[in-house]
């Protein structure tokens, strides 16, 4: 009897499953295989290059425009051999740069507002018309030798002064124009310049045109058509 009791006890143990022993891993489960998280991926990284191709592609993409060498005036227009060359940039639609061959239909425009030197042109900065800013006026005033500098140019900044009462003015006058030192106009942009010559000997005569603050245009029409004007170009504020 203990005999078979001491067999059937050690029958009891060797049912029992062995645990593992201290140290011993456990086996790994399976890993679970994601073929859809892995297409993805591939794909992500196919748009990626696919897009880097494309911006490396368009970077080539290069036209030749008009850029501005020399400022423009408002209401002058380009001139292919004083103010304006070619540059090359990358193309881009939502910009309407002004291509290098279309310069000649350029040249027929005004300019809406003075454009700096080193701008590209832009469509938007071009008008069959001079278009006046708001609250400025366009005074022609025609000039004799002596109230004007002589290097006046499109563009400059000038003021306008009064010629004194009994001073003569032009060419021939003993003491050259004299003006007061109050401006009709301070601060005025000579938009065009017209020099007036006869058939064979220029006179010295000079028409220009300003573009000047609306109210002051009033006074300076008056100094201007009795011949009461003198010129002075100034520095551009800053």
């Amino acid at each position: 009897m203990k005999i078979q009791e001491r067999t059937g006890a050690g029958n009891n143990r060797s049912a029992v499953p062995a645990q593992p022993g201290v140290g011993e891993r456990l086996p790994a489960p399976p890993r679970e295989r994601k073929p859809a998280l892995a297409a993805l991926a591939v794909l992500l990284i196919l748009v990626g290059a696919l897009g880097a191709t494309v911006l490396v592609l368009r970077a080539g993409d290069r036209i030749e425009v008009v850029r501005v060498t020399k400022p423009i005036a408002a209401g002058e227009s380009v001139d292919e051999k004083t103010n304006i060359r070619g540059v090359m940039v990358a193309e881009d639609d939502s910009i309407h740069y002004v291509k290098w061959e279309q310069r000649g239909t350029l040249a027929k425009l005004k300019a809406k507002s003075d454009i700096p030197a080193g701008a590209v042109a832009v469509g938007e900065m071009f008008a069959k018309k001079a278009v006046l800013p708001a609250g400025k006026a366009s005074v022609g005033l025609s000039l004799k030798e002596g109230q004007y500098p002589s290097d006046i140019k499109s563009g400059d900044t000038v003021s306008v002064f009064p010629v004194l009462s009994g001073t003569s003015t032009g060419k021939g006058s003993t003491g050259g124009s004299s003006a007061s030192g109050t401006p009709l106009v301070a601060d005025a942009k000579v938009n065009t310049i017209a020099a007036k010559s006869d058939a064979t000997v220029s006179t010295g005569n000079l028409n220009i045109t300003l573009v000047v603050p609306q109210e002051e245009a009033a006074a300076l029409a008056s100094a201007a058509s009795e011949g009461k004007a003198v010129v002075a170009r100034v520095s551009d504020a800053d």
